[in-house]
């Protein structure tokens, strides 16, 4: 940890995504109690989360923009944008507005979409290849370990003043990670465009992650997974209400407490990576969530909350196990368009399973969806940890160019970079590109 923070960039930038990060899980928490104050309907407030994953349709454009601009110049454009949008809840006020919390949410999740990848491809240039997993654990934990403080304070502001105040909150919040932006002086490299055709830059991610054997695992796993973990989103409402009678707004103390389980995930995730490697980490974090999910059949109070925690540190290891396959296992020209495929490739499944859990929690017992999602995790974990171990790259890898015409090398696309180090670096040219899955926009699941 200390090489890391040692280094300016990833300091700066570590503190501003904090800042900006305890916003947004105040604000995540408020959409779906907001929602279910509003009209009262545990599938309504469900769909909050189903309009935050939708935009991840469009990962693979998304990816394509990243990797052909300049990420952090991006991501301040995309942080000011949310800063402003989110202002729009101050007019919501009774049930006929809730259409306008379903609207600034699909733009929260269009954001997250450009800006997850952004990230992602962003500190593969500020920190040095080796510490990338030591980088994915610390943000991990300081992200889910949030979960300890911004969901009831959210749920608090929200009962005392209401949403539009938690609103104006998460907006100043964008501005702590703006700030840090602008401050970072890491310059980031150019890339010459291998592919000359649409069509096969915007598939060049899908195309690494099938010809990569460890990205393919862990990411078809993790799809196969979340095509029954978004009934979560759902299915926790019906727990708070039916299973243990309480309030909505009790679902910020089950945030806070997966949480606590987050923060033992991040810290112990880095000595996972180095013993058993990404893709078994992935799949005991996998077996780590079933555990705990499947103790939502029950009543007891207790329990659950054990549970809660026990699947807060399984969500850690997966995100923190396929973000750094990701990022380890990319060249770094593809970085924003792998990370956006494989995004699609298991927000889409999930996406589809918000939507079915909003439509069977009318008419199946919400235990029944909470065995379906136990048991189908937990094959998908099985078959990671039966997996063959294959070492990680010690540098980022390259790929062939996939272009008939010649392509320049990789030290030739981009300019040379000085290792990271406590040293500030020097300033970029004039002029001049992801939770959990990323696997991590919805509250109660990777992303």
């Amino acid at each position: 940890m200390r090489k890391l923070l040692a280094i300016r960039d990833a300091r700066i930038f570590l503190i501003g995504w904090t800042l900006s990060q305890f916003g947004d899980w105040a604000m995540f928490i408020v959409l779906g109690v907001w929602t279910k104050a509003l009209t009262g309907s545990n599938a309504a407030a469900g769909l909050v989360f189903f309009a935050l994953s939708l935009p991840s349709l469009f990962s693979p454009l998304a990816g394509l923009v990243v990797d052909r601009v300049r990420r952090r110049p991006l991501l301040i454009a995309v942080y000011s944008f949310e800063a402003v949008a989110v202002l729009t809840l101050l007019f919501v006020h009774d049930r006929s507005d809730v259409w306008i919390i379903y609207a600034v949410t699909l733009l929260y999740g269009a954001a997250a979409t450009v800006g997850g990848s952004a990230r992602s491809a962003l500190l593969t240039v500020t920190v040095p290849h080796e510490l990338l997993g030591e980088s994915n654990a610390i943000f991990q934990s300081v992200r889910e370990g949030l979960r300890l403080i911004a969901p009831l304070t959210g749920a608090g502001i929200y009962a005392a003043a209401g949403g539009g105040v938690v609103a104006v909150l998460d907006s100043v919040s964008f501005v702590g990670v703006i700030v840090a932006l602008l401050m970072m002086r890491t310059p980031e490299p150019r890339f010459a465009r291998v592919e000359h055709d649409f069509w096969s830059e915007v598939m060049a991610g899908a195309r690494h992650i099938v010809r990569t054997l460890p990205l393919r695992q862990i990411v078809l796993a993790t799809g196969s997974a979340l095509m029954v973990v978004g009934f979560a989103e759902t299915v926790i409402f019906a727990v708070i209400d039916q299973g243990l009678h309480r309030p909505p707004s009790f679902f910020g103390v089950l945030s806070s407490l997966q949480g606590v389980g987050a923060i033992a995930g991040g810290v112990t995730a880095v000595r996972g990576l180095r013993r058993l490697g990404d893709v078994h980490v992935s799949g005991v974090g996998m077996a780590l969530f079933a555990l705990g999910d499947v103790t939502m059949i029950s009543s007891s109070l207790p329990l659950i909350l054990v549970g809660i925690v026990v699947a807060g540190w399984g969500v850690s290891w997966l995100i923190v196990g396929f973000g750094t396959a990701i990022q380890t296992r990319t060249p770094l020209r593809l970085q924003g368009r792998v990370a956006s495929a494989a995004d699609v490739l298991v927000n889409t499944p999930q996406t589809v399973s918000i939507a079915l859990g909003a439509a069977l929690i009318s008419v199946v017992d919400y235990r029944v969806l909470v065995v379906v999602m136990g048991g189908s995790v937990a094959l998908c974990a099985t078959y990671l940890l039966t997996r063959s171990r294959e070492a990680t790259p010690a540098a980022p890898p390259t790929e062939p160019a996939e272009s008939t015409e010649p392509a320049r090398s990789l030290s030739a696309d981009r300019p040379s970079r000085p290792r990271p180090s406590a040293a500030p670096a020097p300033d970029p040219p004039g002029s001049a590109t992801t939770a959990a899955p990323a696997p991590g926009r919805a509250a109660s699941g990777p992303r």
